[in-house]
């Protein structure tokens, strides 16, 4: 006896689920079925998923079970007396909600515009991480998505790109437009053009001519007016007959 005894605390001990202490326990040491779970020595019926456990089952009554009240789930048939708590999308790591929480299911989050996922998990994603961005002198080789990140190459030759774009740009020929290279281009930047310098010096030329045709006339006749205004404003005689007196200018 004490052996059989001895062996069911050994299967009680290896078996989840089984409450045996002694020969009297035997028939509790039966597992419970899948849709169950163990109170006591009772196998209570398990809550469907988007319920919790409100009054576990005894000998005459069965399990009694509520549902799981906002911001709350439970995904699985379960015997627990309390729902879990829905996982919230923290913009702060990069995320937003795809399907918001139900009763019956987790919410998933998926990654805000910009970002890719870090923690990928069955639907959607844990954490997230902004877009690289590609330096001056790098062009876009591969656009960024919601699972990879932005992938960069340099510019080389004669091409430049600022960072944002999606193919190196070709510097421009200043030669083929008739101007001047003022700056040659790099990875970086774009090359300068300007006039040629003997446009110019033409252009400093035409300058000068329609100053001295416009400009000297006009002063000339500006001193001319302004000497002509002087003289009838001042006379050298004034004459009282019979007398002529010599008057002094005080102009």
């Amino acid at each position: 006896i004490l052996g059989l005894v001895s062996h069911f605390k050994r299967q009680n001990k290896n078996t989840p689920g089984r409450d045996c202490h002694d020969l009297l326990d035997i028939g509790s040491c039966i597992a419970c079925g899948r849709a169950e779970y163990r109170i006591g020595d009772e196998c209570c019926p398990m809550c469907s998923p988007g319920n919790h456990v409100h009054k576990h089952c005894t000998e005459f009554t069965s399990t009694s079970c509520v549902p799981c009240v906002d911001s709350t789930f439970l995904d699985e048939p379960n015997g627990l007396i309390k729902c879990k708590v829905c996982t919230n999308c923290d913009p702060g790591l990069g995320l937003k909600v795809k399907q918001p929480c139900r009763p019956s299911s987790d919410t998933v989050c998926g990654t805000l515009e910009g970002f890719y996922c870090l923690d990928p998990t069955k639907d959607g994603c844990r954490a997230a991480q902004k877009h690289s961005s590609c330096k001056p002198g790098q062009y876009i080789s591969h656009t960024g998505t919601a699972s990879t990140d932005t992938v960069c190459a340099d510019c080389t030759g004669d091409t430049y790109s600022n960072g944002s774009f999606t193919a190196c740009q070709p510097h421009t020929e200043c030669k083929s437009l008739g101007l001047q290279e003022l700056r040659t281009g790099t990875n970086l930047s774009n090359s300068v053009c300007g006039p040629q310098s003997s446009q110019i010096e033409t252009g400093i030329i035409i300058g000068v001519v329609l100053a001295s045709v416009l400009i000297v006339p006009a002063i000339i006749i500006i001193i001319i007016r302004f000497v002509i205004l002087r003289r009838k404003k001042c006379p050298t005689t004034v004459t009282f007959s019979p007398v002529t007196v010599n008057a002094v200018e005080v102009c």
